[in-house]
């Protein structure tokens, strides 16, 4: 990868959370210590932000876990909120209900992002920063290498659809949110910054259906800014799943709860 290519979507990705923070004193950032919050994290804090770390999920759980180990490599607050197993099912239950929705994706997130506005109103927070683009812009999903061999063009149209997608997620979520008058920000889904990453070249993000990694350039720049390759080079692992959401509503199918 050219220093040329990382420096021009260095200079993008901070233009956009920079714009977006813009008239934000102080923010809390969706973290679970991967490759896409940290990096956005980090490019806070080399702009000179006021935020806090968030993290939520059940007791051990995977992101729990992860994002403590990453947040050290920040001098900033950590804020985590663990679930609860006696309040997620009523909690599921009326978020199911409140976005009218029976996509399993749709629901498993924005059960996330109610904690998540839960433990920002707690520190004080009226708004979260969330890296959701990342995977849809860089190729991120395992979709990705099975459509590869089918070439540039079917590459783009399923980016698009997923890019779509993201779109309505972010809407059911903050429907959810704003109720607690929590608000969210996407940098990454800034049409300036999406528009942007459409131009950087296919084999830039992946290498070919064998690829596991993906997001090269991604990767490349948080490695390039400072983020340690622990999380820099760390593989995909969504938030639902990171937090144990999704396991525990596959646990309470058989009292028909959700899915």
């Amino acid at each position: 990868m050219s220093t040329l290519d990382l420096c021009h979507l260095k200079d993008v990705s901070f233009e956009v959370v920079g714009d977006v923070t813009s008239k934000i004193n102080r923010f809390g950032i969706a973290f679970s210590g991967g490759i896409d919050s940290t990096l956005l994290a980090k490019i806070c804090e080399c702009l000179g932000k006021e935020f806090i770390l968030l993290t939520i999920g059940f007791p051990n759980s995977h992101d729990i876990n992860f994002s403590k180990t990453i947040s050290s490599f920040f001098s900033v607050s950590h804020k985590i909120y663990e679930i609860k197993e006696n309040e997620f099912l009523e909690d599921a239950k009326m978020i199911k209900n409140y976005i009218k929705s029976d996509n399993h994706s749709y629901v498993e997130n924005c059960i996330a992002f109610y904690y998540i506005s839960k433990l920002a109103k707690h520190n004080d927070l009226d708004v979260i920063l969330s890296a959701n683009g990342c995977d849809e812009l860089f190729c991120g999903y395992d979709r990705y290498r099975e459509i590869y061999k089918d070439g540039k063009e079917a590459i783009m149209n399923f980016m698009n659809d997923k890019i779509k997608n993201e779109f309505i997620l972010i809407k059911k979520i903050e429907s959810v949110i704003n109720r607690f008058n929590v608000y969210t920000r996407q940098p990454f889904l800034t049409s300036r910054f999406i528009n942007f990453a459409k131009t950087i070249p296919i084999d830039k993000k992946i290498s070919g259906s064998n690829d596991l990694v993906r997001k090269h350039i991604l990767r490349d720049l948080a490695l390039f800014i400072g983020v340690p390759e622990v999380s820099a080079m760390k593989p995909k692992k969504a938030i639902q799943y990171g937090s144990l959401i999704h396991r525990k509503i596959k646990w309470k199918k058989s009292v028909d709860v959700l899915i």
